[in-house]
């Protein structure tokens, strides 16, 4: 018995047929596919779930002091005059942050390693490419996904059947987070 199903594809595109969809199933949290699609998606969302649930309080807050620039009103930076040149004014700030330890590093670079890079775009159309945004789905499972499955052990995806596509008659399936 094979460990894993072959998808009609060669082994490159079926890797990255497998790694889309489960960056868009943790995305987006429910993905429509065909049943033997969704079962080797679940296979490898489960892992990551298990893997961010087991680093998620695997960090320590720090404080680090940063320097920023002033803005006024309009939230645009104040500038002032030096040796006659125009030079941004900064002030300096307390932050606290996440630093990760380096289990959970590891962690997130296992994670970062199936998943695809997300850019989130807005749906109206002024700005659309200046406004788009970096999605970091490795946090999103750390922050998310973890705390609300900490005390789940496993099953974290579920199959509902839909029926048979109209074109080649396939079962399609949701795959969803539970």
């Amino acid at each position: 018995m094979a460990k894993y199903r072959k998808l009609g594809r060669t082994s490159s595109q079926r890797k990255a047929l497998l790694r889309n969809q489960v960056t868009a199933l943790l995305n987006h949290g429910r993905i429509v596919t065909t049943e033997a699609r969704a079962k080797e998606v679940r296979k490898i969302a489960e892992g990551l779930v298990a893997l961010a649930v087991k680093e998620k309080d695997n960090y320590e807050m720090v404080k680090v002091s940063v320097k920023v620039p002033e803005k006024d009103k309009d939230g645009k930076r104040v500038k002032e005059v030096v040796d006659g040149k125009k030079v941004t004014k900064y002030e300096t700030v307390e932050k606290e942050i996440k630093k990760d330890l380096p289990g959970r590093v590891h962690a997130r670079r296992q994670i970062m390693k199936v998943l695809n890079p997300v850019v989130s775009v807005p749906k109206e159309a002024a700005g659309r490419k200046r406004n788009t945004k970096k999605v970091d789905l490795a946090a999103k499972l750390f922050d998310e996904y973890a705390p609300k499955y900490a005390d789940r052990k496993g099953g974290y995806t579920r199959i509902v059947k839909i029926g048979p596509r109209k074109g080649d008659a396939a079962m399609e399936v949701v795959l969803e987070m539970v």
